[in-house]
């Protein structure tokens, strides 16, 4: 069975988990304990030099990068990468987007504005990396107003990608209302057969530890 090791609280691991569980795959999740300091420990990074999640084990293979699983889902499955060369590409150019301007960046912010503690958090970090975010939200925005998907008819991993941080509840200036196209858009996945939140599909969450947010 495909092992994901990964955690609740990340969203790239999310933007794996979610295309394995509507996939259809048998895998299960693999908790890593990110804030106890699992992805530093030697062991990991035997696994994954980068002391990333997620990380994907099926028998002898191991990839990491969310991307990168992504793929190997469509490659195990058909699923999800694009009906034509056309699609396949523009899957893959909103996946490259997607981890440039909008992923990584709401990751950082996220983790910046709820994971630091109140007295370390960088305030003028916070505010520029918002801006750059919104101007990634108008792009998205902007694009959904004509189309249901990213790409073509139904959803495809540009989607699952671009998604990946955009159901987590904690504050990362982020307003799903304020981005009707957006929004629909959210819905629509979250309409899809087997979607679950991410705290509902992976292990750990905020409600997890002690120390409350």
């Amino acid at each position: 069975m495909i092992q994901l090791h990964c955690f609740g609280e990340s969203g790239n691991s999310y933007k794996a988990a979610l295309p394995l569980e509507l996939s259809g795959l048998e895998w299960e999740a693999v908790k890593v304990d990110f804030f106890g300091g699992q992805t530093r420990e030697e062991a990991f990074r035997g696994v994954n030099p980068m002391g990333e999640t997620p990380v994907l084990v099926d028998g002898d293979l191991v990839l990491t990068q969310s991307g990168v699983i992504q793929n190997y889902i469509t490659e195990k499955t058909g699923k999800f990468g694009g009906d034509t060369r056309t699609e396949e590409r523009e899957v893959l150019r909103w996946v490259l987007w997607d981890n440039h301007k909008m992923s990584s960046q709401a990751g950082m912010t996220r983790f910046l504005m709820n994971f630091l503690p109140a007295d370390k958090r960088p305030e003028q970090v916070i505010n520029f990396m918002q801006n750059r975010l919104n101007a990634a939200y108008e792009v998205l925005n902007g694009v959904l107003s004509s189309r249901d998907w990213l790409v073509g008819k139904g959803p495809t991993m540009a989607d699952f990608s671009a998604c990946g941080y955009l159901f987590y509840p904690e504050p990362f200036g982020f307003i799903r209302g304020d981005w009707d196209n957006i929004n629909a858009w959210l819905g629509r996945i979250e309409n899809l057969p087997g979607w679950k939140h991410p705290y509902e599909l992976m292990p750990g969450s905020p409600s997890d530890r002690a120390t409350p947010l």
